[in-house]
C-alpha cells in the first residue's frame, strides 16, 4: 500500500502537536500530502527521513500570496497546502541551520498566537456566547436532558479550549 489515510484532531492551540505528528510521520515512511475534511490526514509511502514540518496562521497572508510564499521559499521551505487558517510547511532537517523554527523568537510567536485569537477564537466566543450556551439553557429549561447534556458536553470542550489558548497566550506574553 502506497497511500494511507488517518483521522487526528488538533485543537488551534496544538499546532506544534501536529507540526510533530506529521514530522513522526516522516521519519516513518510516511511523507505528508494534505490534510482534507475534518481532520483526514493523506500520506504517501516514502524513504524515512528527518522533515520538519511547520504551521503558520496567518489570515493576512492571502492579500500578499506571491510575497509570503517566496519569503519562506527563500528559505528553504517547501508550501504544501493551506487547511483552517494555517499554512503547511516542510524541509528537510539536513538541509537546516541549527533550531530553524518559523518562530524564532518570542515575539514572532506572540503575534502568531494573537493572529489565532483573532481569526480563530473570537468567533468561536460568539458562536459560544450567543448559540451554545442559551440552547443549553432552552433545553434544560424545556425538560430536554439528554439535548443539555449534549450542549454541556460542547461547552465544556469550548471552555477547556479557550482554557488552553488563554493559559498559553498569557504565559508567552509574560514571559513565562
Amino acid at each position: 500500500m502506497d497511500k494511507k489515510k488517518e483521522f487526528r484532531f488538533f485543537t488551534i492551540t496544538q499546532h506544534e502537536k501536529e507540526e510533530e505528528y506529521l514530522r513522526i510521520q516522516h521519519q516513518n515512511g510516511w511523507r505528508f500530502e494534505y490534510v482534507s475534511g475534518f481532520g483526514m490526514y493523506h500520506f504517501t509511502r516514502c524513504e524515512p527521513e528527518d522533515v520538519v514540518y511547520q504551521l503558520d496562521y496567518n489570515e493576512d497572508a492571502r492579500k500578499n500570496r506571491t510575497e509570503y510564499l517566496a519569503v519562506f521559499r527563500d528559505c528553504g521551505w517547501e508550501y504544501l497546502q493551506d487547511y483552517a487558517g494555517y499554512s503547511y510547511f516542510r524541509k528537510p532537517a539536513s538541509e537546516m541551520r541549527g533550531e530553524e523554527r518559523i518562530f524564532s523568537d518570542e515575539e514572532s510567536k506572540l503575534g502568531m498566537m494573537h493572529r489565532v485569537y483573532k481569526g480563530r477564537l473570537t468567533p468561536l466566543l460568539i458562536l459560544f456566547c450567543c448559540v451554545l450556551i442559551p440552547q443549553f439553557m432552552l433545553q434544560l429549561g424545556l425538560g430536554h436532558y439528554v439535548i443539555a447534556a449534549v450542549y454541556a458536553g460542547i461547552l465544556l470542550v469550548y471552555v477547556a479550549v479557550f482554557g488552553i489558548f488563554a493559559v498559553k497566550y498569557h504565559r508567552m506574553r509574560n514571559g513565562k
